[in-house]
């Protein structure tokens, strides 16, 4: 089975891309920047140069391909908008598959998207889960929550190098998974057939505030955090200023994502009936709590180490040489003159 993996330099994406090689599954990545994508020829796939907002592209991409997994989206450095490349670009992406067979497509989409219509990229999951069941192609769509990797600059740095960290109105608990978790599910899901055209929540083990976040941080790290609250009105009003430039656009979309963060209503949901038709051991889920400890503990060993090599080189440049001074040495310039 030849699989195209849409966004394999993202977070999730590689994941995925290693997973699926791992499995033994014969791998194509669609990437814009094949410099930037070596590693994954490294670990074996196949890299097409290509780019959802330009459908042309997508043609060589997908011939002779089985399934396809889309773990990509825009990012708020992107020139393009989250229109143009999850909603526009990912049309093109679902036609172009089923014009040429594909027979399975994994897409992944946010939990709760339908309960946050004004906000532009839970909006536009919403309606590319409806666009993906309509469209007669074998889907299975998985609704995620939050990956820990993204917990790390933003509660993890601030508070291992004393850095503020932002919390937004109240915080949403939200059941984080580790994206080495939503990549077996992923790949999982080519394997069973009662996942086909079903839609799954995949999340973590519990969900967790910013709040409890941040004290478990500071536990594990021995450091008090510095925590700021930034008003919501506040980034509401940042929004509206930034919806007046088109440079902004793309950023004051994410920024409408707070409002989800914000509400206190916990991204979260049942998963035994998963981890059930999936055939995976749900005690094998990686939780915030062990993930956030094997971290700390790599950074921490990594800091003692640098810290030990410092001293070693300080200690050498200070180490006495043979021809020690007269003064240090106990022994006057009278005395060795009357030697």
């Amino acid at each position: 089975m030849t699989l195209l993996i849409v966004g394999a330099t993202g977070t999730l994406g590689r994941q995925v891309a290693r997973r699926a090689i791992d499995e033994g599954y014969k791998v194509r990545c669609l990437v814009r920047n094949v410099k930037k994508a070596s590693f994954l020829k490294e670990w074996g796939a196949e890299l097409v140069r290509g780019d959802l907002c330009y459908p042309h592209t997508l043609v060589t991409a997908l011939e002779g391909v089985t399934a396809v997994i889309d773990a990509a989206t825009s990012r708020p450095t992107d020139s393009l908008s989250i229109r143009q490349v999850d909603w526009e670009g990912k049309v093109s992406l679902i036609q172009q598959a089923l014009a040429v067979g594909v027979e399975r497509f994994i897409f992944f989409s946010i939990l709760d998207a339908e309960k946050y219509p004004a906000v532009p990229l839970m909006e536009i999951k919403r309606c590319t889960e409806l666009f993906l069941a309509e469209s007669g192609i074998n889907y299975t769509i998985l609704r995620l929550s939050g990956f820990m990797q993204g917990l790390i600059g933003q509660y993890g740095i601030p508070i291992l190098e004393g850095q503020p960290v932002w919390v937004t109105g109240e915080s949403s608990p939200i059941a984080y998974m580790d994206t080495q978790d939503v990549a077996k599910f992923a790949i999982r899901a080519l394997a069973v057939k009662e996942t086909q055209r079903q839609v799954f929540p995949v999340v973590g083990t519990r969900p967790l505030s910013a709040e409890e976040i941040i004290n478990l941080c500071e536990r594990l790290t021995g450091k008090d955090a510095r925590v700021t609250r930034m008003p919501i009105n506040l980034l509401r009003t940042v929004r509206r200023v930034l919806r007046f430039f088109q440079w902004g656009w793309n950023v004051a979309d994410r920024l409408a994502f707070t409002e989800v963060l914000a509400t206190g209503k916990p991204l979260n949901a049942p998963m035994d009936e998963v981890y059930k038709v999936f055939g995976l051991d749900q005690n094998d889920t990686t939780t915030l709590e062990s993930y956030l400890q094997e971290y700390f503990n790599r950074i921490m060993k990594k800091l003692k180490e640098l810290d030990y090599e410092k001293n070693k080189t300080k200690k050498q440049k200070q180490k006495r040489t043979p021809f020690k001074s007269s003064q240090e040495s106990g022994v006057t310039k009278k005395e060795i003159t009357n030697d």
